[in-house]
Protein backbone atom coordinates (compact mmCIF):
# COMPACT_ATOMS: atom_id res chain seq x y z
CA UNK A 1 0.00 0.00 0.00
CA UNK A 2 1.36 3.43 -0.73
CA UNK A 3 1.64 6.06 1.84
CA UNK A 4 -0.72 8.40 3.42
CA UNK A 5 0.15 11.89 4.13
CA UNK A 6 -1.87 14.78 5.84
CA UNK A 7 -0.78 18.49 6.19
CA UNK A 8 -2.82 19.76 9.37
CA UNK A 9 -2.98 23.79 8.92
CA UNK A 10 -5.02 25.70 11.85
CA UNK A 11 -7.24 28.30 10.19
CA UNK A 12 -6.33 32.07 10.33
CA UNK A 13 -4.22 30.64 14.01
CA UNK A 14 -3.35 33.66 15.88
CA UNK A 15 -6.86 35.79 14.85
CA UNK A 16 -8.78 32.30 16.08
CA UNK A 17 -6.86 31.95 19.27
CA UNK A 18 -7.50 35.64 20.23
CA UNK A 19 -11.50 35.45 19.40
CA UNK A 20 -11.05 32.43 22.46
CA UNK A 21 -10.08 35.13 24.50
CA UNK A 22 -12.18 37.87 23.63
CA UNK A 23 -16.01 36.37 22.96
CA UNK A 24 -16.88 39.90 21.86
CA UNK A 25 -14.24 40.16 18.55
CA UNK A 26 -16.75 36.64 16.98
CA UNK A 27 -18.38 37.83 13.94
CA UNK A 28 -16.04 41.34 13.88
CA UNK A 29 -12.50 41.81 11.12
CA UNK A 30 -9.75 40.77 13.33
CA UNK A 31 -5.61 40.55 12.73
CA UNK A 32 -2.87 40.18 14.75
CA UNK A 33 -0.51 42.40 13.74
CA UNK A 34 3.75 42.78 14.87
CA UNK A 35 4.41 46.23 16.90
CA UNK A 36 4.07 49.38 15.38
CA UNK A 37 6.26 50.98 17.42
CA UNK A 38 8.92 48.29 16.89
CA UNK A 39 8.46 49.07 13.37
CA UNK A 40 7.13 45.54 13.05
CA UNK A 41 3.57 47.01 12.26
CA UNK A 42 2.17 44.35 9.44
CA UNK A 43 -0.55 41.88 9.18
CA UNK A 44 0.55 38.71 10.68
CA UNK A 45 -2.70 36.90 10.15
CA UNK A 46 -6.39 37.67 10.05
CA UNK A 47 -9.83 35.98 10.56
CA UNK A 48 -12.55 34.94 7.37
CA UNK A 49 -14.25 38.50 8.04
CA UNK A 50 -11.15 40.64 7.52
CA UNK A 51 -9.98 38.03 4.66
CA UNK A 52 -13.08 38.99 2.93
CA UNK A 53 -12.63 42.47 2.75
CA UNK A 54 -8.89 41.94 1.22
CA UNK A 55 -7.13 42.19 4.47
CA UNK A 56 -3.68 40.56 2.92
CA UNK A 57 -1.05 38.53 5.57
CA UNK A 58 2.26 40.80 5.27
CA UNK A 59 0.66 44.12 4.33
CA UNK A 60 1.14 47.29 6.47
CA UNK A 61 -1.71 48.06 9.13
CA UNK A 62 -2.40 51.39 7.74
CA UNK A 63 -3.08 49.59 4.16
CA UNK A 64 -5.17 46.95 6.00
CA UNK A 65 -7.86 49.87 7.45
CA UNK A 66 -8.21 51.38 4.35
CA UNK A 67 -9.73 48.60 2.88
CA UNK A 68 -11.14 47.67 6.60
CA UNK A 69 -12.03 50.45 8.55
CA UNK A 70 -13.80 48.82 11.20
CA UNK A 71 -10.82 45.93 11.29
CA UNK A 72 -9.69 44.97 15.12
CA UNK A 73 -6.48 45.07 15.42
CA UNK A 74 -4.67 42.65 18.12
CA UNK A 75 -0.51 42.75 19.06
CA UNK A 76 0.55 39.40 18.90
CA UNK A 77 0.96 36.97 22.00
CA UNK A 78 3.60 34.76 20.88
CA UNK A 79 3.20 32.26 24.45
CA UNK A 80 -0.37 32.37 23.91
CA UNK A 81 0.10 31.01 20.36
CA UNK A 82 3.16 28.31 21.66
CA UNK A 83 0.65 26.72 24.08
CA UNK A 84 -1.87 26.50 21.59
CA UNK A 85 0.45 24.77 18.84
CA UNK A 86 1.72 22.31 21.44
CA UNK A 87 -1.94 21.74 22.52
CA UNK A 88 -2.30 20.83 18.56
CA UNK A 89 0.41 18.00 18.42
CA UNK A 90 0.03 16.30 21.49
CA UNK A 91 -3.79 15.47 19.47
CA UNK A 92 -2.22 14.65 16.54
CA UNK A 93 0.39 12.14 18.36
CA UNK A 94 -2.58 10.54 19.46
CA UNK A 95 -2.98 9.27 15.84
CA UNK A 96 0.67 8.69 14.98
CA UNK A 97 4.58 8.92 16.22
CA UNK A 98 5.44 10.84 13.13
CA UNK A 99 4.38 14.40 13.36
CA UNK A 100 6.76 17.39 11.75
CA UNK A 101 5.67 20.62 12.57
CA UNK A 102 6.07 23.38 10.02
CA UNK A 103 6.03 26.94 11.77
CA UNK A 104 3.65 27.00 14.89
CA UNK A 105 0.32 26.27 13.23
CA UNK A 106 1.14 23.84 10.68
CA UNK A 107 2.15 20.08 10.90
CA UNK A 108 2.56 16.83 8.33
CA UNK A 109 1.03 13.55 9.94
CA UNK A 110 1.82 10.16 8.54
CA UNK A 111 -0.65 8.04 9.11
CA UNK A 112 0.49 5.16 6.87
CA UNK A 113 -0.48 1.61 8.03
CA UNK A 114 -1.25 -1.82 6.91
CA UNK A 115 -4.47 -1.54 4.64
CA UNK A 116 -4.96 2.24 5.16
CA UNK A 117 -6.10 4.18 1.86
CA UNK A 118 -6.11 7.77 0.83
CA UNK A 119 -9.74 7.36 1.83
CA UNK A 120 -9.31 6.16 4.93
CA UNK A 121 -6.72 8.84 5.48
CA UNK A 122 -9.47 11.54 4.40
CA UNK A 123 -12.35 9.78 7.27
CA UNK A 124 -9.50 10.55 9.98
CA UNK A 125 -8.63 13.82 8.52
CA UNK A 126 -12.40 14.30 9.26
CA UNK A 127 -11.83 13.00 12.74
CA UNK A 128 -8.84 15.24 13.22
CA UNK A 129 -10.89 18.33 12.10
CA UNK A 130 -13.61 17.39 14.74
CA UNK A 131 -11.87 16.52 17.77
CA UNK A 132 -9.25 20.33 17.12
CA UNK A 133 -12.59 21.98 17.07
CA UNK A 134 -14.09 20.42 20.46
CA UNK A 135 -11.11 20.57 22.90
CA UNK A 136 -9.37 23.74 21.24
CA UNK A 137 -12.13 25.95 20.16
CA UNK A 138 -10.34 26.34 16.89
CA UNK A 139 -10.38 24.53 13.14
CA UNK A 140 -7.77 23.44 11.17
CA UNK A 141 -7.83 22.62 6.78
CA UNK A 142 -6.38 19.22 6.05
CA UNK A 143 -4.72 17.90 2.92
CA UNK A 144 -4.85 14.09 2.30
CA UNK A 145 -2.53 12.33 -0.19
CA UNK A 146 0.80 10.02 -0.51
CA UNK A 147 3.23 12.85 0.18
CA UNK A 148 4.16 16.04 1.67
CA UNK A 149 3.86 18.53 -1.23
CA UNK A 150 0.55 17.75 -2.34
CA UNK A 151 -1.29 16.99 1.26
CA UNK A 152 0.19 20.84 1.92
CA UNK A 153 -1.36 21.94 -1.40
CA UNK A 154 -4.88 20.20 -0.08
CA UNK A 155 -4.44 21.72 3.34
CA UNK A 156 -4.77 25.39 1.24
CA UNK A 157 -7.23 24.72 -1.15
CA UNK A 158 -10.54 24.61 0.97
CA UNK A 159 -10.40 27.09 4.33
CA UNK A 160 -11.87 27.06 6.65
CA UNK A 161 -12.62 23.63 8.79
CA UNK A 162 -12.19 21.10 5.59
CA UNK A 163 -10.56 17.86 4.08
CA UNK A 164 -8.77 17.90 0.62
CA UNK A 165 -7.93 14.55 -0.51
CA UNK A 166 -5.61 14.50 -3.61
CA UNK A 167 -4.71 11.05 -5.18
CA UNK A 168 -2.56 9.43 -7.73
CA UNK A 169 -6.02 9.94 -10.06
CA UNK A 170 -6.65 12.91 -9.57
CA UNK A 171 -3.94 15.41 -9.02
CA UNK A 172 -3.51 16.55 -12.41
CA UNK A 173 -7.11 18.01 -12.13
CA UNK A 174 -6.52 19.40 -8.65
CA UNK A 175 -2.57 20.15 -8.46
CA UNK A 176 -2.11 21.39 -12.17
CA UNK A 177 -4.84 24.12 -12.58
CA UNK A 178 -3.05 25.92 -10.03
CA UNK A 179 -0.16 28.93 -10.00
CA UNK A 180 3.10 27.71 -9.92
CA UNK A 181 3.90 30.28 -6.71
CA UNK A 182 1.37 28.03 -4.83
CA UNK A 183 4.16 24.69 -4.83
CA UNK A 184 6.02 24.35 -1.70
CA UNK A 185 9.64 26.23 -2.10
CA UNK A 186 8.96 28.20 -5.26
CA UNK A 187 9.54 31.50 -3.68
CA UNK A 188 9.75 35.14 -5.31
CA UNK A 189 12.91 34.51 -7.74
CA UNK A 190 11.90 31.32 -9.08
CA UNK A 191 8.32 32.63 -9.56
CA UNK A 192 9.95 35.31 -11.94
CA UNK A 193 12.08 32.80 -13.85
CA UNK A 194 9.32 30.55 -14.40
CA UNK A 195 6.83 33.60 -15.62
CA UNK A 196 9.98 34.56 -18.22
CA UNK A 197 9.72 30.96 -19.39
CA UNK A 198 5.92 31.04 -19.86
CA UNK A 199 5.80 28.54 -17.09
CA UNK A 200 2.46 30.16 -15.13
CA UNK A 201 0.98 26.78 -13.74
CA UNK A 202 1.74 24.01 -11.94
CA UNK A 203 1.04 21.52 -14.69
CA UNK A 204 3.30 23.85 -16.77
CA UNK A 205 6.24 23.06 -14.29
CA UNK A 206 5.51 19.08 -14.59
CA UNK A 207 5.57 19.08 -18.05
CA UNK A 208 8.27 20.88 -18.81
CA UNK A 209 11.82 19.10 -19.90
CA UNK A 210 13.57 17.92 -17.03
CA UNK A 211 16.83 19.12 -18.36
CA UNK A 212 15.69 22.54 -19.45
CA UNK A 213 14.02 23.47 -15.77
CA UNK A 214 17.64 22.01 -14.72
CA UNK A 215 19.63 24.67 -17.18
CA UNK A 216 17.59 27.71 -15.75
CA UNK A 217 17.15 26.57 -12.11
CA UNK A 218 20.23 23.83 -11.67
CA UNK A 219 19.30 20.98 -9.18
CA UNK A 220 16.52 22.69 -7.50
CA UNK A 221 14.79 22.56 -11.28
CA UNK A 222 14.89 19.11 -10.96
CA UNK A 223 13.34 18.95 -7.34
CA UNK A 224 10.51 20.84 -8.52
CA UNK A 225 9.54 19.26 -11.44
CA UNK A 226 9.39 16.35 -9.33
CA UNK A 227 7.46 18.12 -7.04
CA UNK A 228 4.75 18.72 -9.70
CA UNK A 229 4.13 15.35 -10.52
CA UNK A 230 3.84 14.10 -7.26
CA UNK A 231 7.22 12.18 -7.00
CA UNK A 232 8.29 13.81 -3.34
CA UNK A 233 9.02 10.95 -1.21
CA UNK A 234 11.08 12.59 1.30
CA UNK A 235 9.53 11.33 5.19
CA UNK A 236 7.78 12.91 8.33
CA UNK A 237 9.81 13.14 11.13
CA UNK A 238 8.99 11.33 13.89
CA UNK A 239 7.57 13.90 17.09
CA UNK A 240 10.85 14.81 19.21
CA UNK A 241 13.37 14.23 16.60
CA UNK A 242 15.30 17.34 16.07
CA UNK A 243 16.27 18.32 12.62
CA UNK A 244 19.91 18.98 11.68
CA UNK A 245 20.58 22.04 12.30
CA UNK A 246 22.09 23.40 9.06
CA UNK A 247 22.63 27.25 9.46
CA UNK A 248 22.18 29.42 12.55
CA UNK A 249 20.71 33.32 11.34
CA UNK A 250 18.90 36.81 12.53
CA UNK A 251 17.38 39.36 10.93
CA UNK A 252 16.07 42.32 12.53
CA UNK A 253 13.61 45.47 11.44
CA UNK A 254 15.43 48.63 12.14
CA UNK A 255 14.02 51.49 14.47
CA UNK A 256 14.61 53.74 11.92
CA UNK A 257 15.76 53.26 7.83
CA UNK A 258 19.07 52.97 7.60
CA UNK A 259 20.80 56.26 5.33
CA UNK A 260 24.43 55.44 5.55
CA UNK A 261 27.18 52.41 5.78
CA UNK A 262 27.65 53.61 9.12
CA UNK A 263 24.31 52.81 10.44
CA UNK A 264 24.39 49.10 8.48
CA UNK A 265 27.83 48.73 10.25
CA UNK A 266 26.20 48.83 13.48
CA UNK A 267 23.86 46.41 12.95
CA UNK A 268 25.74 44.11 10.88
CA UNK A 269 27.70 44.13 14.30
CA UNK A 270 24.97 43.75 16.58
CA UNK A 271 23.36 40.97 14.92
CA UNK A 272 26.71 39.12 14.06
CA UNK A 273 27.61 39.23 17.87
CA UNK A 274 24.13 37.08 18.48
CA UNK A 275 24.75 34.55 15.37
CA UNK A 276 28.50 34.31 16.92
CA UNK A 277 26.96 33.39 20.18
CA UNK A 278 24.78 30.73 19.23
CA UNK A 279 27.42 29.15 16.95
CA UNK A 280 29.79 28.90 19.98
CA UNK A 281 26.56 27.45 22.06
CA UNK A 282 26.26 25.15 19.58
CA UNK A 283 29.91 24.45 19.23
CA UNK A 284 29.92 24.96 15.37
CA UNK A 285 31.96 27.44 13.23
CA UNK A 286 30.60 28.26 9.58
CA UNK A 287 31.95 28.37 6.26
CA UNK A 288 29.44 30.05 4.70
CA UNK A 289 28.55 33.92 5.39
CA UNK A 290 25.00 35.48 4.19
CA UNK A 291 23.70 38.67 4.33
CA UNK A 292 20.79 39.93 3.10
CA UNK A 293 19.21 44.12 3.18
CA UNK A 294 15.10 44.51 2.57
CA UNK A 295 14.68 48.34 1.40
CA UNK A 296 11.79 50.88 2.25
CA UNK A 297 10.15 49.35 -0.78
CA UNK A 298 10.29 46.03 0.41
CA UNK A 299 12.51 44.82 -2.14
CA UNK A 300 15.13 42.37 -0.60
CA UNK A 301 18.70 41.80 -2.05
CA UNK A 302 20.89 39.03 -0.92
CA UNK A 303 24.49 37.90 -1.18
CA UNK A 304 26.44 34.88 0.31
CA UNK A 305 30.66 34.06 0.56
CA UNK A 306 32.50 30.88 1.13
CA UNK A 307 34.77 32.19 4.24
CA UNK A 308 38.61 30.86 3.60
CA UNK A 309 38.67 29.51 6.71
CA UNK A 310 35.23 28.50 8.94
CA UNK A 311 34.63 30.93 11.91
CA UNK A 312 32.59 31.92 14.90
CA UNK A 313 33.81 34.95 15.38
CA UNK A 314 31.74 38.46 15.55
CA UNK A 315 34.58 40.47 13.76
CA UNK A 316 35.37 37.80 11.01
CA UNK A 317 30.97 37.50 10.49
CA UNK A 318 30.65 41.54 9.89
CA UNK A 319 33.56 42.61 8.13
CA UNK A 320 32.64 39.48 5.35
CA UNK A 321 28.63 40.67 6.12
CA UNK A 322 30.13 44.77 5.41
CA UNK A 323 32.18 43.57 2.37
CA UNK A 324 29.27 41.40 0.86
CA UNK A 325 26.97 45.05 1.53
CA UNK A 326 29.23 47.15 -0.17
CA UNK A 327 29.44 44.68 -3.01
CA UNK A 328 25.57 44.37 -3.82
CA UNK A 329 23.82 47.57 -2.40
CA UNK A 330 24.16 51.08 -3.88
CA UNK A 331 21.84 52.78 -1.96
CA UNK A 332 18.76 52.65 -4.32
CA UNK A 333 16.43 53.22 -1.41
CA UNK A 334 16.69 53.81 2.68
CA UNK A 335 17.33 49.94 4.40
CA UNK A 336 14.48 48.89 6.84
CA UNK A 337 15.73 45.18 7.69
CA UNK A 338 19.16 43.68 7.81
CA UNK A 339 19.81 39.86 8.15
CA UNK A 340 22.98 38.15 8.88
CA UNK A 341 22.95 33.74 8.44
CA UNK A 342 25.71 31.40 8.68
CA UNK A 343 26.13 28.04 7.12
CA UNK A 344 28.03 24.88 5.97
CA UNK A 345 28.86 24.53 9.86
CA UNK A 346 31.52 22.51 10.91
CA UNK A 347 31.10 21.33 14.45
CA UNK A 348 34.37 21.76 16.80
CA UNK A 349 34.85 18.30 17.08
CA UNK A 350 35.73 17.89 13.45
CA UNK A 351 39.29 17.85 11.97
CA UNK A 352 40.84 20.85 10.85
CA UNK A 353 43.72 21.59 7.89
CA UNK A 354 45.67 24.00 9.41
CA UNK A 355 47.62 26.92 7.06
CA UNK A 356 50.98 27.95 7.96
CA UNK A 357 49.83 31.39 6.63
CA UNK A 358 47.16 31.77 9.01
CA UNK A 359 47.43 33.61 12.21
CA UNK A 360 46.84 30.88 14.55
CA UNK A 361 47.95 31.80 17.74
CA UNK A 362 45.68 35.30 17.38
CA UNK A 363 42.49 33.65 16.43
CA UNK A 364 42.80 31.22 19.55
CA UNK A 365 43.01 34.03 21.39
CA UNK A 366 39.67 35.90 19.63
CA UNK A 367 38.32 32.80 20.18
CA UNK A 368 39.14 32.57 24.06
CA UNK A 369 38.10 36.54 24.17
CA UNK A 370 34.39 35.88 22.55
CA UNK A 371 33.68 33.00 24.69
CA UNK A 372 34.96 34.89 28.12
CA UNK A 373 32.45 37.37 26.61
CA UNK A 374 29.32 35.03 26.20
CA UNK A 375 30.23 34.25 30.14
CA UNK A 376 30.10 37.55 31.27
CA UNK A 377 27.03 38.40 29.27
CA UNK A 378 25.39 35.07 30.86
CA UNK A 379 26.30 36.25 34.03
CA UNK A 380 25.55 39.83 34.27
CA UNK A 381 23.23 40.52 31.02
CA UNK A 382 23.76 41.24 27.79
CA UNK A 383 24.52 44.48 27.89
CA UNK A 384 27.01 44.51 30.37
CA UNK A 385 29.74 44.40 27.45
CA UNK A 386 29.24 46.50 24.18
CA UNK A 387 31.50 47.52 21.19
CA UNK A 388 32.10 50.95 20.70
CA UNK A 389 30.46 51.30 17.81
CA UNK A 390 27.49 50.91 19.07
CA UNK A 391 27.73 53.85 20.96
CA UNK A 392 27.45 55.69 17.83
CA UNK A 393 23.52 55.10 17.47
CA UNK A 394 22.23 53.48 20.77
CA UNK A 395 18.30 52.87 19.12
CA UNK A 396 20.26 50.17 17.08
CA UNK A 397 23.13 49.66 19.72
CA UNK A 398 21.00 49.15 22.50
CA UNK A 399 18.63 46.50 20.45
CA UNK A 400 19.25 43.05 22.41
CA UNK A 401 18.73 39.99 19.89
CA UNK A 402 19.71 37.46 22.84
CA UNK A 403 16.87 38.15 25.37
CA UNK A 404 14.46 39.88 22.61
CA UNK A 405 13.66 36.89 21.18
CA UNK A 406 14.19 38.36 17.52
CA UNK A 407 15.67 35.59 15.92
CA UNK A 408 14.55 34.88 12.38
CA UNK A 409 16.24 32.22 10.52
CA UNK A 410 15.87 32.60 6.78
CA UNK A 411 16.71 30.85 3.99
CA UNK A 412 16.97 32.75 0.16
CA UNK A 413 14.24 31.84 -2.13
CA UNK A 414 14.66 29.40 -4.58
Amino acid sequence: MGRVILHADCNSFYASVECLYRPDLVGKPVAVCGDPEARHGIILTKNQIAKKYGVKTGEAIWQARQKCPGLITLQADHDKYYRFSQATRKIYSDYTPYVQPFGLDEAWLDVSKDGRTLQNGAQLADQLRARVKDELGITISVGVADNKVFSKLGSDMKKPDATTLITPENFQDKVWPLPASDLLYVGPATCRKLLRLNIFTIGDLAQAEPEFLRSVLGVNGLTLYRFANGMDRSPVSMMGEEDEIKSIGNSTTTPHDLVNERDVKITFYMLAESVAMRLRNQHFSAKVVQMHVRDNALQTYGKQRILQRETNLSGEIARACMELFRESYHWQRPIRSIGVCCSQLVHDNAPRQMCIFDENERHTRLVEMERTVDRLRNRFGYSCLRRGCMLEDKSIGNINPKDERCYQPFAFPL
